[in-house]
Parts: structure tokens; C-alpha cells; sequence
């Protein structure tokens, strides 16, 4: 490392400037965008605050030292600093063992309600006990990123109850481990009531859960409801356990592009009852991997009331289902009519079951297959083909059910509601991401960004395999490195000076960025107040911006033809008074779309056959030609 660079990292400063010392001092990051503004925006409106407040915190000294760091590939090492100093979120894993150590609850045999309990640890909770029950009520509600994890929860317990009621509700990030969960127990039972319900990116884990237990009830109701691109894991779930039964009432209902694996589910139990209601119903693009389910059981009983019902697509893979199993029942009631099929794969299908195996499909979906399936006596009953008449009776029959689960009620409307007087339902349009700032260009033209170069990434911001930094990352490489639609143009952005050039080569310098006011009026019925259209109310085209989860601040921009841009003021239905400034979009020409996309469900048509429009959220923004 040359000198220069050890003088700078002796310099490294954990202290932030101030807003008005970056301002007067013209080597800031934030002085830099000013210039950069006045250099390339060709009108002399008011700069947009919302937009500025988003920018790098960094003073001219450490700004230039991670610049260095980051150009000789030494950011790793420096990672806190390098979190902390440019106000980037990196606290998507646990903490070490240190950090949470205080929080650490080593041996716990006492019965206890928590009412708001948040981020522990328990390493022995509840073993042995006898009777009575634990409840936790709020667990980790609504915190950004919750690290819980129990070892040995409730091991060798005897008519012992867990309750969780509101676990990680509204997280953005929730990381959950369930290590030797119920193992060895007798009676009983295990409730999770609202389980990581809306988190963004869940990150759960439960290994070797209720194995060799003798009939205790395990219940999750509302398991990963409306969740967001992460990830579940259920390794060596009931492994030899008698009669315990299972009940999933409604697992990842609503959610976006869930995985979900289960390994060694229910195998070589006794009369295990597993029962899955709701699975992965009106979900979109699922991933559900199941290894090894019900293998070697006997007298089992297994059901998918609901599987995957009216979902989008999706890849489910079933490896050796319920094979080598003796006397077992299975059966799925209405699988997989889904709205647009996906792919679905069963291998090793009850294979080499013995004694009354019975397997059942009622009400089949669409254009599955089943690879080595050697059970005989099977029964399908309504099985849907793949032609036309089947296609479109499906998706007729999913459309109507699927409109207030899909889709928010407000979150699209049509162009006419937009009129002064109207009442109309807000969608809730509150910014859900963790607080984070825009990298200087002079920094992120340093650092990777592509799949290619994911090691790297890997290495700078320590994502360890399998992690919840790790799905961070893929997540967004996927959505950037996606292809643009039909007409579209798209480049994911870190630092506002990209977001101005990707904006004004769509635009031309004469441009304008806009937000909407404030959250008020969210979820909940407004009236339409005064309403401008943007560029006379003609239409025109636009860049739309909105956020993607990522360490810094990274946005999502695209082109969009063909639309018509308002401005409204949103008023109180009671009180009449304003409480909100609304920019809304409206895309004129929809030909293009999914004809599964969530604004045909909720406003019954068709792609090319509407017009469709939606909200400017929180924190999201849309850029035009200035009037």
C-alpha cells in the first residue's frame, strides 16, 4: 500500500461534517452534485431537496480516502467504517455473537408472556418443562432488520405450549433461526400467528425442528404473508417424530418471488399429519423446493388443500415425495390453477411405497408432468388441459378472486378518477426500505456491479453464503441485468449524477423531478383536490425512479413513453382541508403488459385496451420536461 494511502487511513474518521460545512467547502461530494446540476440541467428552477437530502454525507478527507480504498480493493477491509461513514445499510445479517452477547438468555426453564420483545438470542429455553406455556406477543414487530434465534427451544418438554403471536411483523429485512426446535417433546403444542407477515426480504431457517417429538401440534397461521424476493428454509422438520400433527393455514399467500425449502419433511415419522391450506396462494413467480417429503413415514397423512392457487408462474420442484412410505395418504385439492402456468416438477412420486399408499389430485392445473411417477391406482379428478377454452376459464375464474389479494385496493386506477372532488382510496404509499445515501460517482465507478463481478461484491460487503446480504445482492444484479420490456429503457443508478445523465439523455436538460408530498392520506379514503397536468396535460414521455434494496442507495430508472404526468392535491374527506400534494402517472399505451399484470386484475381488462395509473411513492420519483 503506498504512502499516500496510509496517511489517509490514518485520517479515517468515524465523524460526519455537517450539512453546512459540506456546503462550504467545494471539494464535498455534495458540492460536486451542485456543480454537476448547474453543468447539466439547463432550467434555473429550484434545485429538489428530496432528491439533494439523498445525497453522499462524506467530507472531502474521507470521501477521498475510500476512493483509494475502493480503487486498490480495499474497502473489505474496512467495511464498518466504510458502512458507517457513507451512511450505507449493511445490517442485513446477525451481528457477531459478541454484539448481541448481552442480549443472550443462556438458560430459561421459567414460564413468561413478552408483550414487546425484540433482537435476543436463547440458547436453552424452556427445556424440560412441564406443563403451562410461553407467549410472545409482538415479537420484533416492525423493526428494520430483527436477528432472533432459539437453540434448543423447548427440547424435551412434556404438555408445553409456544406462542408467537406477531413475529417480525413488518421487518424489512428479518433473520430467523429455530435450531432443535420441540426436539424430543410429548404433548403440547407450537403457534405462530402472524409469522414475518409483510416482511421485504425474509431470511428464515428452522433445523431440526420437532424431530423424534410425540403428538405436539405444531400451528403457523399466516406464515410469510405478502413478502418480498427472499428465502425460508425448513431442514429435517419432524424427522421422526409420532403423530404430530402440522398445519400451515396460509403459508406465503401474496408473496413475490419466495423460495422456499424444505428438506426431510415428516420423514421417517409415525402417523405424522402435515397439512399445508393456502399454499403459496396468488403468489407471484414462487420457488418452492421440496427434498425427501414424507420419506419412509408410515401411516402418514399429507395434504395441499390450496397449492400454489392462482398464482403467476413460478418453479416447484417435488424430489422424492413421500417414497419408501408405508400405508401414507396423499392428497392435493385444487393444485396449482394458477393464472399464467409455471413449471412444476415431481420426481420419485410415492416410489416404492408399500401396504394402502393412496395418492389423490382433485382439480389438476395446468400442463404438468409427472417424471418416473410408478404409484398405480392414482386419482386426478378435473383435470384442466392446455387448451384455449381451459386457459381462459382459469384465468377468468383466478382474476375475480385474486383482485384484493393482489392487488392493494387504489394502487391502480383509471385516468378519470383523477378529478377535482372525486373520493378515492389511497394505497399505502409509505417508503418501506432502510435509510440510506447515494455513493459519489468517484466511488461507486470503483466498485462492481454485475454478476460477473459477484465474488467481489461478495468480498467487500462480507455476504456469506446463503445470507441475507447475499439475496440483497442477487436480488438487485437480477432485476438490473433483466431485459428491458418492449419500448423500454432501463439503468439501475447509484449516485445522482447517473440519475441526471440517464434522465437527460431520455429528456434532454430541460427536465423536472417529482415526488409526492408527504405519506398523509395513506390507506384510507381521499378526496381529489385541485389537479395540473404536467406539459399542459398532453402526453409526453417520462423517467420513473424507484428504489431498489441494496447497501447504498440504488434506484431502478426507466423509460416511460407515452404518458400523461398530474400533480393533485390530496384533501381530508372530513375536514376538507389539504393534506398531501400527489404526483400521479398515467401510461397511456399498455399494449405491452402482462395480461397477468396486478392493474388488469383490479380494473378488469386488458393489455392495450386502458389506460392505467398509479401513485408516485415515497421516496420514488418521476422525471419530465419542465413547463
Amino acid at each position: 500500500m503506498n504512502i499516500f494511502l496510509l496517511f489517509l487511513l490514518s485520517s479515517l474518521s468515524p465523524f460526519k461534517v455537517t450539512s453546512a460545512q459540506a456546503r462550504t467547502n467545494p471539494f464535498t461530494p455534495k458540492s460536486s452534485l451542485n456543480r454537476y446540476w448547474d453543468n447539466h440541467i439547463s432550467n434555473n428552477l429550484p434545485k429538489p431537496n428530496f432528491l439533494f437530502s439523498k445525497a453522499s454525507p462524506l467530507d472531502r478527507v474521507n470521501s477521498a480516502i475510500l476512493t483509494q480504498l475502493a480503487a486498490h480493493n480495499s474497502l473489505s477491509a474496512h467495511f464498518a467504517s466504510f458502512c458507517s461513514l457513507a451512511n450505507l445499510y449493511c445490517s442485513f445479517d446477525s451481528p457477531s455473537a459478541q454484539t448481541h452477547q448481552q442480549d443472550l438468555v443462556a438458560r430459561h426453564f421459567k414460564d413468561a408472556n413478552f408483550a414487546a420483545y425484540s433482537n435476543k438470542n436463547f440458547a436453552n429455553y424452556g427445556s424440560s418443562q412441564l406443563g403451562s406455556g410461553d407467549s410472545f406477543k409482538n415479537y420484533s414487530d416492525g423493526l428494520n432488520s430483527p436477528y432472533d434465534s432459539f437453540k434448543k427451544y423447548s427440547n424435551d418438554a412434556n404438555s408445553h405450549s409456544e406462542k408467537f403471536t406477531f413475529y417480525a411483523h413488518e421487518a424489512n429485512v428479518a433473520n430467523a433461526s429455530f435450531t432443535s426446535y420441540g426436539a424430543d417433546s410429548a404433548g403440547g403444542s407450537g403457534e405462530f400467528t402472524s409469522y414475518d407477515d409483510q416482511v421485504n426480504v425474509p431470511n428464515l431457517r428452522f433445523a431440526a425442528y420437532d424431530s423424534d417429538a410425540n403428538n405436539h401440534r405444531l400451528s403457523f397461521i399466516g406464515y410469510s404473508h405478502d413478502t418480498n424476493s427472499g428465502s425460508e428454509t425448513f431442514v429435517s422438520y419432524g424427522k421422526t417424530g409420532n403423530a404430530n400433527p402440522t398445519e400451515f393455514s396460509s403459508y406465503a399467500e401474496d408473496a413475490n418471488i419466495i423460495g422456499s425449502g424444505f428438506t426431510g419433511y415428516g420423514e421417517s415419522g409415525t402417523g405424522q399429519n402435515d397439512s399445508f391450506k393456502g399454499y403459496g396462494q396468488s403468489a407471484n413467480n414462487p420457488h418452492n423446493n421440496f427434498k425427501s417429503y414424507g420419506g419412509g413415514g408410515t401411516s402418514g397423512i399429507d395434504g395441499f388443500s390450496n397449492y400454489r392457487s392462482g398464482a403467476n408462474v413460478g418453479d416447484d420442484s417435488f424430489q422424492s415425495y413421500a417414497r419408501n412410505s408405508n400405508s401414507g395418504k396423499l392428497s392435493f385439492s385444487n393444485y396449482g390453477k394458477s393464472f399464467n402456468p409455471g413449471n412444476d416438477s415431481f420426481k420419485e412420486y410415492g416410489t416404492g411405497s408399500k401396504g394402502r399408499t393412496s395418492v389423490g389430485f382433485k382439480s389438476y392445473g395446468l400442463g404438468r408432468s409427472f417424471k418416473e411417477y410408478a404409484k398405480n391406482g392414482v386419482t386426478f379428478a378435473e383435470y384442466s388441459s392446455l387448451s384455449k377454452e381451459g386457459t381462459e376459464a382459469t384465468k377468468a375464474e383466478s382474476s375475480g378472486s385474486l383482485v384484493n389479494k393482489w392487488v392493494e385496493p387504489g394502487k391502480f386506477f383509471r385516468e378519470s378518477m383523477l378529478k377535482q372532488g372525486n373520493v378515492v382510496v389511497m394505497p399505502d404509499i409509505r417508503d418501506k426500505m432502510p435509510e440510506r445515501s447515494f455513493l459519489p460517482r468517484s466511488i461507486l465507478s470503483k466498485l462492481p456491479f454485475s454478476t460477473p463481478g459477484m465474488s467481489e461484491l461478495r468480498e467487500i460487503f462480507h455476504a456469506r453464503d446463503n445470507s441475507a446480504m447475499e439475496h440483497v445482492l442477487t436480488n438487485a444484479l437480477a432485476e438490473c441485468e433483466r431485459a428491458p420490456s418492449p419500448g423500454e429503457t432501463k439503468r439501475c443508478v447509484g449516485s445522482i449524477e447517473d440519475m441526471i445523465d440517464f434522465a437527460t439523455s431520455v429528456l434532454g436538460h430541460n427536465v423536472v423531478v417529482r415526488t409526492t408530498e408527504n405519506v398523509s392520506g395513506s390507506k384510507q379514503k381521499v378526496m381529489i383536490g385541485m389537479v395540473s397536468g404536467i406539459n399542459g396535460g398532453n402526453v409526453t414521455k417520462s423517467v420513473s425512479c424507484h428504489q431498489t434494496l441494496y447497501p447504498y442507495l440504488l434506484y431502478y430508472c426507466h423509460s416511460v413513453p407515452k404518458v400523461r404526468v398530474y400533480e393533485a392535491d390530496i384533501v381530508d374527506v372530513e375536514s376538507k382541508s389539504k393534506i398531501n400534494h400527489g404526483v400521479a402517472i398515467c401510461h397511456i399505451d399498455t399494449s405491452s403488459w402482462s395480461p397477468g399484470h396486478g392493474a388488469f386484475l383490479a380494473l378488469g381488462s386488458s393489455p392495450g385496451k386502458i389506460e392505467v395509473c398509479h401513485w408516485i411513492f415515497e421516496n420514488d420519483m418521476t422525471w419530465a420536461i419542465a413547463d
